[in-house]
């Protein structure tokens, strides 16, 4: 009978001691990675998100659950335990030996353009004798940019071949400094720092370097999310980001240097948007997670309050294009002082049954192309 006793206690004190180092050791190098392998991809493209656990102490584990959620707009390959509501719940239970590293991907599609996080991860272990269920949480810094698609059609093409053919021909605007395409004799009119002195030391006379002109180095894009209308409609937001996506892509393929404004605010901040000139692929990227950040749920600022003095005090050597699916009083009224100025500028719009452009100013209408999507 006491030896009966003795055996169950020294049972039921094992029991004990196994429990009760699991409970103070399981989390003790432990490591559990999610991460997206591209930070970029393209609205309706296919990403891949990595599930990383690591192991580094002897004591094994027989069951840990990794549960996480994130937007249901990233579609995963359903699995048993994922469900999908309001947002993606994913679990997947990992068995780890001690030192070991075990990697899982998971393939989703990006059904819709926005920028979405890993919102939660919590971790659930058992113990050798899944005597006890034993949890941890922890909030990630993963995120994946799902980029708007560039808008393209053959008209679009045209329409932008022909707007870089009217910044080249209004090229007598815009001399450049650097580019010197002769040398002759001063005129009253002439600036004295154009005076070209190692050709008046030759010749005696005053002599001036001649400019040669150049199109515009910078384009800025004014981007405008307000809705004039009562019924919301977010189909022609999203059509207005895919078009400015495909008009800065055109842009910098051309290697000008484009800035990005916009009254819609970011998703995370409720910021608008202010994107200085810029080029090449690091800018070109910039400007298009802008644009993945863009909120059309939430309310735009007023365009006109952000960007009026901006606008109306244009820099030399840019040309100005906005893209709008619709237009209210002050947004137009801005648009006729710059023209009054004798701007130059493009308003490319998405058609739509609400955009009428004999309904607009006559002065505004020349300015006006329209896309059909």
């Amino acid at each position: 009978m006491i030896q009966t006793l003795l055996i169950a206690a020294i049972i039921l004190a094992a029991f004990w001691l196994e429990r009760k180092y699991y409970i103070d050791n399981w989390q003790d190098d432990l490591d559990v990675h999610l991460k997206f392998l591209y930070s970029e991809i393209p609205e309706h493209g296919e990403g891949k998100l990595q599930l990383i656990v690591e192991n580094h102490k002897k004591l094994p584990l027989p069951a840990l659950m990794v549960k996480f959620q994130t937007n249901k707009q990233l579609e995963f390959e359903q699995k048993k335990g994922s469900v999908t509501t309001d947002q993606f719940y994913h679990n997947d239970v990992f068995q780890v030996s001690g030192g070991e590293r075990v990697t899982r991907t998971l393939s989703f599609y990006a059904k819709k353009r926005g920028y979405y996080r890993i919102n939660n991860v919590d971790l659930t272990c058992s113990d050798l004798l899944m005597s006890c269920e034993l949890h941890a949480s922890f909030q990630p810094s993963e995120c994946v940019y799902v980029l708007p698609i560039p808008f393209e059609s053959r008209d679009f093409q045209m329409m932008l071949s022909q707007l870089n053919g009217e910044m080249l021909t209004k090229r007598n605007l815009y001399e450049d400094p650097f580019e010197i395409r002769g040398i002759r004799e001063y005129q009253p009119f002439d600036s004295m720092k154009s005076i070209n002195w190692k050709a008046t030391a030759k010749t005696g006379a005053f002599m001036v370097n001649q400019k040669n002109y150049t199109s515009p180095k910078t384009v800025r894009v004014f981007l405008n999310m307000e809705d004039g209308h009562a019924r919301k409609n977010e189909d022609f937001q999203e059509y207005t980001i895919s078009l400015t996506a495909g008009l800065v892509k055109f842009l910098m393929g051309q290697g000008i240097k484009v800035a990005f404004y916009c009254n819609g605010v970011d998703s995370e901040t409720g910021d608008p948007t202010l994107k200085a000139p810029g080029k090449g692929p690091n800018h070109e990227s910039m400007i298009m997670r802008s644009m993945a950040r863009l909120s059309v749920e939430k309310p735009p600022q007023s365009f006109n309050k952000l960007f009026r003095r901006r606008i109306l005090t244009e820099q030399e050597n840019t040309y100005t294009c906005f893209v709008s699916a619709t237009y209210t009083d002050d947004f137009l009224d801005t648009l006729m002082e710059f023209a009054k100025q004798g701007r130059n500028f493009s308003w490319f719009t998405p058609y739509t049954p609400y955009f009428e452009t004999d309904n607009l100013p006559p002065i505004l209408r020349p300015y006006v192309k329209e896309i059909r999507m």
